[in-house]
């Protein structure tokens, strides 16, 4: 297997530095751009073709909230794990709805980073379990009174049902005996008609509209 490419997009140089480290010393994984904005975003994933982001929200000229709304317009196959500071409900719910796969803590431990890259890489959602809490909390807030239907197939349902089940695509793959880009044609299928740009998004939403009532 080919190490996972990372670029980082944070305006602190040290934490830059300290995680271009860390990924040195980690095998499977390389570093392949590290940016103190992301204003070149774009121009800056086109030269880099990195596999995951990892982005910062607050940095000069254009937070990270822009960033990954351009990112996921124009990359759709990046996966991009927000890396900050804040954790108040309107920046998390902001990165989420922008298209971000997973959201953790600046202060978070180095191997619990290293595992929410692979983790985001293989399909997952990873989250600081505050921030999850949070994300659900916020979908809760504005849950239907009714369910609605959103005419997703047979076979969307079942992946979907896998994804809340916190299956990543290659388990997925694996339990339907699909292939790995066949999950990920569908889960795009479900991204559309549940109208949600991330995982994270379209598992809470499946979560609080009761989608499988049973789980």
């Amino acid at each position: 297997m080919s190490d996972i490419k990372i670029i980082i997009f944070d305006d602190n140089e040290s934490l830059r530095d300290s995680i271009a480290m860390l990924l040195q010393d980690a095998p499977g994984f390389t570093l392949v751009g590290s940016y103190s904005h992301c204003l070149d975003v774009i121009e800056n994933i086109k030269d880099t073709k990195p596999d995951v982001v990892i982005m910062d929200i607050d940095m000069p000229g254009m937070n990270g909230i822009e960033g990954v709304k351009l990112i996921r317009g124009n990359f759709p196959a990046v996966q991009i794990l927000m890396l900050t500071i804040f954790e108040d409900d309107e920046k998390v719910f902001a990165a989420i709805k922008a298209g971000a796969d997973g959201y953790i803590l600046k202060n978070a431990e180095p191997a619990d980073l290293l595992n929410a890259i692979t983790a985001v890489y293989s399909g997952g959602a990873p989250m600081t379990p505050g921030i999850a809490r949070k994300v659900l909390h916020q979908f809760q807030a504005i849950l239907p009174d009714e369910q609605k239907d959103y005419h997703l197939s047979a076979r969307e349902k079942e992946v979907l049902s896998l994804l809340v089940d916190g299956l990543s695509y290659k388990m997925i793959s694996g339990k339907l005996n699909i292939t790995y880009d066949t999950v990920r044609a569908h889960i795009k299928k479900i991204y559309e008609k549940l109208h949600v740009a991330s995982m994270t998004e379209a598992v809470a939403k499946a979560i609080t509209e009761k989608l499988f009532p049973s789980k």
